[in-house]
């Protein structure tokens, strides 16, 4: 598995091999050994699976306070998106700052999003299929958002587009400028 990290210490992305044929192919998406020696350390606990049928839906951007703060291993099962995590630890060094990736069933990447992250994605096809697991147990108390537009990512809207799809949820979320994170950066200063 090819292991890269991003601009934002914590957060990788990973491109399992795939061994093909004539038939399709195979990839090995998660592995402790391999990955804890890359320095991912995670205990998933649950398997999430959503579908968006429209590509410009926006999901996001969304988080679980602690104690119930989960690290999500994101992936596309089909189609393509544009994933993006925003560091929101309080006393980061790159606090505010994002990354995003392309998605998609035929690049095979995944992204790896620590706890203390925003993470939110964009679909970019129709009927687009986000395959993620998650450290933690969903915890509606815990669950929260920030507004989509208000952390300064240059969001890739498909042609025709001004503006994603969003819930009702996400559009009503907080701004970042209001936003009172849950979540303390623990590195060296």
């Amino acid at each position: 598995m090819d292991v890269r990290e991003t601009g934002l210490p914590g957060v990788m992305v990973l491109t399992p091999k795939r061994f093909g044929d004539a038939r399709g192919f195979f990839a090995e998406t998660w592995n402790r050994r391999t990955l804890a020696a890359a320095g991912l350390e995670a205990d998933f606990v649950q398997d999430n699976h959503s579908l968006s049928a429209r590509a410009g839906t926006l999901r996001g951007m969304h988080f679980q306070a602690p104690p119930h703060a989960q690290g999500k291993l994101v992936r596309c099962g089909r189609g393509r998106l544009f994933d993006v995590a925003v560091d929101v630890r309080r006393g980061s060094p790159t606090y505010g700052a994002w990354v995003g990736e392309e998605l998609s069933h035929e690049n095979g990447r995944q992204v790896w999003i620590p706890p203390g992250f925003l993470h939110g994605f964009l679909t970019l096809e129709d009927d687009t299929e986000v395959v993620y697991k998650c450290t933690g147990y969903y915890a509606a108390a815990a669950d929260g958002g920030v507004r989509w537009d208000s952390c300064g990512i240059d969001w890739p809207l498909p042609a025709g587009l001004s503006a994603p799809i969003l819930s009702d949820k996400d559009a009503a979320a907080p701004p970042l400028e209001a936003f009172e994170s849950p979540f303390r950066w623990e590195g060296q200063s």
